[in-house]
């Protein structure tokens, strides 16, 4: 009976001594620079109607942590960029021309938006909608649109491939545009 306890308590003492963190037999796959690959994200069931409201939540953080007034979601902007969005997958490459050669002025002017285009922030990626952001908060220009303090009005829109890539587009404008921000 002894014995057995004595088994008992080692098994006990050397379970404790485990690392909680399961091993797993299949690493990260990484790439040539040494980072692990992009996990392959879908977008949602319901991402049309609840991821524009967290990046508006974040953008304004954002803004907000910047010093600059918080935008709100415009229906005209995020059409045109849902269909710049959707026209660069068909083209395969992240750009601010479509294919039929318009420029964001265009496709804004083309919804109805009668206010200030401030700028577009494109992006081919697997990656969620907030590390795009993320990506973007991390690149001077991308960041100057997303803080200008011009802006008031926001459109965020992407297209998803069946392979899983996903063609994000957010155009910021200005209805009352005054002296350049920042």
């Amino acid at each position: 009976m002894r014995f057995a306890f004595l088994i008992a308590s080692t098994l006990i003492a050397l379970q404790a001594c485990t690392p909680a963190v399961p091993v797993s037999s299949n690493p990260p796959r990484l790439a040539a620079d040494g980072k692990p690959l992009p996990k392959l994200y879908r977008i949602p069931a319901n991402g049309k109607a609840k991821i524009p409201y967290e990046i508006l939540d974040s953008v304004n953080a954002l803004r907000a942590a910047s010093g600059a007034a918080p935008v709100q979601l415009d229906n005209r902007l995020t059409a045109a960029a849902a269909t710049h969005a959707q026209d660069m997958s068909r083209q395969n490459r992240p750009w601010h021309f479509g294919s039929d050669g318009s420029s964001p002025i265009d496709r804004v002017q083309r919804v109805g938006y009668a206010g200030l285009l401030i700028g577009e922030n494109i992006s081919e990626t697997y990656e969620t909608e907030l590390e795009t952001l993320s990506a973007w908060m991390d690149q001077d220009d991308t960041r100057r649109v997303i803080l200008d303090r011009r802006a008031t009005d926001m459109g965020f829109a992407w297209y998803q491939e069946n392979n899983g890539k996903i063609w994000w587009t957010m155009i910021m404008g200005s209805m009352s545009a005054g002296q350049p921000g920042m």
